[in-house]
């Protein structure tokens, strides 16, 4: 039986030597757990914080964008407002062939509806010109003594005298 109580005994220290490394295990393990849990509620508090600044910039981008709407708005305004003085000032152009949203845009279309409207003009005075006729009757001449003999020369000449 003494065999048998030191086998026990053995036994015995070898379970309390694997319930010592299985408490050491789970310590551990506990450990882990603990900073896991720590790095958890750090990282939650972390998106947290990351969601409540996106919600913020989001707001922010959403006031831009408005703010970028209504610039838009009062730049065509404006590009227009500029196209009607234009307009105004020069009647002799034709509104259809000035536009544009931005003010570069109307100064182009202004070019060429300057442009157009010089080479139209050319043209037509081109065709005016082609087409004139002097004004009034034509300048008279004298009578043609060509065909007068001398002594009829002769005598219209001391007639004029």
């Amino acid at each position: 039986m003494d065999e048998e109580v030191v086998l026990l005994e053995e036994q015995l220290a070898s379970a309390h030597a694997d319930i010592e490394r299985l408490q050491s295990h789970l310590s551990e393990a506990e450990a882990q757990a603990a900073s896991r849990d720590a790095e958890l509620t750090e990282a939650r508090r972390g998106l947290e914080a990351a969601q409540g600044e996106l919600a913020a910039r989001t707001v922010d981008l959403e006031s831009l964008r408005t703010l970028a709407g209504e610039t838009r708005a009062q730049a065509i305004a404006a590009a227009q407002r500029y196209r009607d003085t234009v307009l105004a000032h020069e009647p002799h152009l034709p509104a259809d062939l000035v536009g544009g949203e931005t003010i570069d845009a109307v100064d182009e279309s202004l070019a060429r509806a300057r442009q157009t409207v010089a080479q139209v003009r050319q043209h037509l005075e081109q065709q005016a010109q082609s087409l004139r006729v002097p004004a009034g009757a034509p300048v008279r001449a004298g009578p043609d003594l060509s065909s007068l003999s001398a002594a009829e020369k002769i005598r219209l000449g001391l007639q004029q005298s």
